[in-house]
């Protein structure tokens, strides 16, 4: 098996993470919309933090970004809330917990700064994206109409995801008796 190394995404990562991306986009159709400038898409003003995961070889198998968002309704009162995004994984690296390893880190980070965690992801019933965020400890706080549409001009759903404050060494893994992790085809 690969060995795997999630790691804080250095600028010199971004042309590897913009391959990892088309990739994606191309077998799963994430993101929904392909960005005119992937690039800046990755590095947007509300960026915090980013991660990578790296196979042996150095090559990029995984990203995942950390957001600076205001809170929201949906948010509990007077909690400092950062989201998640931009979290996809190579095809072939699928079903190896490269995106639980991605969560984790962001988990812990999150959790030394004592602030709640956020996510979205595209409403498609029970996807492969939706049962790793459940089987990571995510509730599902809400479901309402994205901002922006689908490449067809359609209204598209979101599932809001809400990880509260925790210790980040609260849930090291899935619980014996866990199914086996699917990666996010699409979110």
């Amino acid at each position: 098996m690969t060995s795997l190394t999630i790691r804080e995404r250095q600028p010199a990562d971004l042309p590897g993470c913009v391959d990892l991306l088309a990739e994606v986009h191309r077998v799963d159709g994430y993101p929904l919309n392909w960005p005119s400038d992937p690039t800046r898409w990755l590095c947007p003003p509300e960026l915090w933090h980013a991660w990578v995961a790296a196979a042996d070889d150095g090559a990029l198998v995984g990203h995942l970004a950390a957001h600076r968002t205001p809170p929201t309704a949906h948010d509990a009162p007077a909690r400092a809330s950062v989201e998640l995004a931009r979290l996809f994984v190579a095809p072939d690296f699928r079903r190896r917990r490269v995106g639980a390893n991605l969560l984790r880190q962001a988990r812990e980070w999150a959790a030394d700064r004592r602030l709640g965690l956020i996510l979205e992801v595209v409403d498609q019933g029970r996807s492969p994206a939706v049962a790793l965020y459940e089987r990571e400890g995510w509730r599902h706080a809400a479901t309402e109409t994205a901002s922006w549409c689908a490449p067809d001009g359609s209204a598209v759903t979101l599932r809001r995801f809400v990880l509260p404050v925790a210790d980040p060494q609260a849930r090291d893994g899935p619980a014996e008796g866990d199914p086996a992790e699917g990666e996010p085809a699409s979110h």
